[in-house]
C-alpha cells in the first residue's frame, strides 16, 4: 500500500507539478467554447481529466505539509471523485471549474511560486524547463516565473 508520509519529495516540487498541469489545462480548453465539445473531442477531456487527478494528488501533499490550507481539500476530493467515479463524472462540473475555480487556484499557486527562495525557484524552474523542453508553451510559462513576485500576482 501506498504511504503519503514516505514520499520522499520536496513540497516545491508538488507545487511547480500543479503550475504545468493548470498551464495544461488552460491551454487545451481553449480551444472549446462549450462543454459538449470538449466532451466529444476524447483526447482533450482525457488530458484535462488526467492533469486535474495530477492537481490532486500533489495537492494532497501538499495539505499534508501544510503548504496548503484545509480549504483546498475540496480539490483532493474532486481528485478522488473523477479517478475512482470515473462513469459519474459530471462534464458541467470539470467545465465549471476550468472556467470558475481554475484561475483562483493558480494565484494561489503563483504566490507560493513567488514564495520560494530566489535561487531554488531557479533551479526549479530551469529542471521543469528541461523536463518539459518539448512543449513551447510550457517553456514560456516557466520563463516568465523567473522574474515573477508577490507584486505581480496578486
Amino acid at each position: 500500500m501506498y504511504d503519503i508520509n514516505n514520499v520522499d519529495r520536496e513540497a516545491e516540487l508538488f507545487v511547480f507539478d500543479i503550475y504545468i498541469a493548470i498551464q495544461k489545462i488552460k491551454k487545451v480548453s481553449a480551444k472549446f467554447d462549450s462543454v459538449q465539445n470538449l466532451l466529444h473531442n476524447f483526447t482533450s477531456w482525457d488530458s484535462i481529466v488526467r492533469e486535474f487527478e495530477i492537481i490532486g494528488e500533489a495537492s494532497k501533499y501538499l495539505l499534508k505539509d501544510k503548504v496548503l490550507s484545509k480549504e483546498y481539500q475540496v480539490i483532493v476530493d474532486f481528485r478522488n471523485h473523477i479517478t475512482h467515479e470515473y462513469f459519474g463524472i459530471d462534464p458541467d462540473i470539470v467545465w465549471a471549474t476550468i472556467q470558475t475555480d481554475l484561475k483562483a487556484f493558480e494565484v494561489t499557486i503563483l504566490n507560493l511560486i513567488s514564495d520560494i527562495e530566489p535561487k531554488l525557484k531557479k533551479e526549479l524552474i530551469d529542471s521543469f524547463i528541461e523536463d518539459n523542453n518539448y512543449l513551447d508553451f510550457i517553456v514560456q510559462s516557466l520563463n516568465r516565473l523567473k522574474d515573477i513576485d508577490k507584486k505581480e500576482v496578486m
